[in-house]
Formats: C-alpha cells, sequence, structure tokens
C-alpha cells in the first residue's frame, strides 16, 4: 500500500473508523498490512468494526502540528507515531497518558473530542516480544539497553514497571543519556538499579544470564557497524534486536556465538496489537498481524 500526503488525503473508511501511521520514511511501514488483516478478521466477529481502514501518511517533522490539525478535521480516530515523531508529538497533545511522560515518547494517539490523547505501547511490546522469543519475564533480570533515542525510551519505562534486577543503559552518546536521565528524573524505580553507561566506559559486570536489547538503529544497513560489541555475546545471554527485515551483523555474531537471539519484528506486532485493541475495544488476534507483516517482508525480498 502506496503512503500518502497531507495534499492528497484519501480515505477508504468513513469518519471516526480511520486509522494511520504517521512518520519520515514511511513506504516501509508494515503497519498498514498487519493492522488491515486485523480489522478483517476482527469485523466478522464484530459487525461495529466493519468498514475500518488503517493507511500510511507521510509526514515531515516539521509538519507534525498541521497533520494532527487536518487529520482530527479528516475524523481520523487512531494514530501510530514512528520516527521521526515520538518525541515532538509530546509537545504537540494536551492529555497524556502518566507513565508516556517518564517515557519521553509517544507512539498511539486516540481521539478526544477536540485533539488527541497520547499513550505508548512499545513498552507492552517489548514485554510480550523478549517472553515470546526467550520464555523470560523482563521481572528479576539483569538487562542492558543499547541507544537512548526515542525507541530505547520506552522499553526503559517498562523494564522498570517489570521490576527487573537491573538495567544497564549503554550510549555512544553522552548528550542523549543525559537527555533520557534527565526524562527519568523523579520516576520511581523501585528496587531496580538504573544504570548509565557511555560504551567506551561500561562496566564489564555482566550476568551470566542477561538480556542485551539493541535499541539503535544500527543494524538496518550493510555498512553499518555492530550495535554491541562482541565482548557482551556471551554464553546464557539473549539478544533482542529491535530492527527487522534484514540479516546484520548482530544477527550473524550471535549465531556464530550459539547466543539465542530475535528481531523486531514481534515487537512491532505486540505494540501494533495493544494500540488496535485500545483504538477499538476488542481483542486482536496478533497472530494474523504477525502473518501479514511476514508475508509483506517475503514480498518484498522476492521483488527486490
Amino acid at each position: 500500500m502506496r503512503a500518502q500526503s497531507l495534499e492528497n488525503l484519501s480515505f477508504k473508511a468513513p469518519p471516526g473508523k480511520r486509522l494511520v501511521v504517521l512518520g519520515d520514511p514511511i513506504s516501509h511501514s508494515l503497519s498498514p498490512a498487519m493492522h488491515n488483516a486485523a480489522l478483517r478478521e476482527m469485523a466478522r466477529s464484530h459487525p461495529d468494526l466493519d468498514g475500518w481502514a488503517y493507511s500510511a501518511v507521510h509526514v515531515p517533522a516539521d509538519r507534525l502540528k498541521e497533520a494532527l490539525e487536518t487529520l482530527h478535521a479528516a475524523g481520523v480516530f487512531g494514530i501510530n507515531l514512528t520516527l521521526p515523531h515520538k518525541v515532538r508529538a509530546l509537545e504537540l497533545v494536551e492529555e497524556i497518558d502518566p507513565s508516556v511522560r517518564a517515557m519521553g515518547a509517544v507512539n498511539t494517539l486516540i481521539r478526544t473530542d477536540n485533539a488527541y490523547r497520547a499513550t505508548n505501547t512499545d513498552g507492552y511490546g517489548i514485554g510480550k516480544a523478549i517472553l515470546e522469543a526467550f520464555g523470560k519475564p523482563l521481572k528479576g533480570q539483569d538487562i542492558w539497553l543499547f541507544g537512548a533515542g526515542g525507541a530505547a525510551r520506552g522499553i526503559v519505562v517498562a523494564c522498570l514497571q517489570a521490576g527487573c534486577h537491573r538495567l544497564t543503559v549503554v550510549n555512544r552518546s553522552e548528550e542523549r543519556l543525559g537527555e533520557l536521565e534527565e526524562q527519568l528524573y523523579g520516576f520511581d524505580c523501585g528496587t531496580v538499579e538504573l544504570r548509565f553507561c557511555l560504551s567506551a566506559s561500561a562496566p564489564d559486570d555482566q550476568a551470566e544470564q542477561s538480556i542485551l536489547i539493541n535499541a539503535t538503529s544500527l543494524g538496518l544497513k550493510d555498512s553499518d557497524p555492530c550495535p554491541i560489541a562482541e565482548t557482551y555475546l556471551r554464553r546464557g545471554a539473549c539478544v533482542y534486536d529491535t530492527t527487522y527485515g534484514v540479516r546484520n551483523k548482530l544477527a550473524a555474531l550471535s549465531s556464530r556465538e550459539g547466543i539465542p537471539y530475535a528481531d523486531g519484528l514481534s515487537m512491532l506486532v505486540w505494540q501494533g496489537a495493544r494500540s488496535l485493541e485500545i483504538w477499538t475495544g476488542h481483542p486482536v488476534p496478533a497472530e494474523t498481524m504477525r502473518k501479514a507483516a511476514e508475508a509483506q517482508l517475503m514480498e518484498r525480498t522476492q521483488n527486490g
């Protein structure tokens, strides 16, 4: 499905049944295929969902405010946000779920009478994805998170709320680390040991049974370096990579070392399923969404 632009908006669904994802770029998004497959299946059991549809809209970073106003006027009920809008959106919505303020990032908007309410389903997605991939809940784990951008913020809060044993955030940029630490100031970490470390000076005290999470965008290009240094890839560890769709250096190194590895498709599916559940108020067939996403990826691979 081709992405639309703000100048050429056209919806199959009537007002109130319109769902969209906004990003730049956005033409690569698997979300329309996933959500529309789920909506078709859900409509068989829930007639109130008949006619709902989900589409992608290309929105540059400097036009997000205009986009939200335009989409609200057009009767769009739910919005997913991806890069580069997750952080900026916080400044543009008035009603924000409490946990979202700590995350400092938004990925889901729900229509209200005059605007949109903001929430974030990324944390739900990472918890479900890691449990599914490795059979481990976030609770009680030694977690090493690589990256401190928008994708990392939801994951940090999810790990803290789940009660992981220790969370170490590792990043190359001191500025990004500082921003994340400031964002979490005053957040109740409970008994979790939370640490922020520069890549060059991270401590060498990784637990034997640790979970490593790549929340950077490194790995999407062949020229990208491995986002997690080889010294972390030890027996007993598990690697979750929030990127998907390519076999990158991290996947290859994990395989070579015999370390369980999973890419980010499952997180995409689970966060999307949670967003759709919030919008519709009905249980969502996550497996249907997964199959649609996998089919879309397969088609792209075959078409080069």
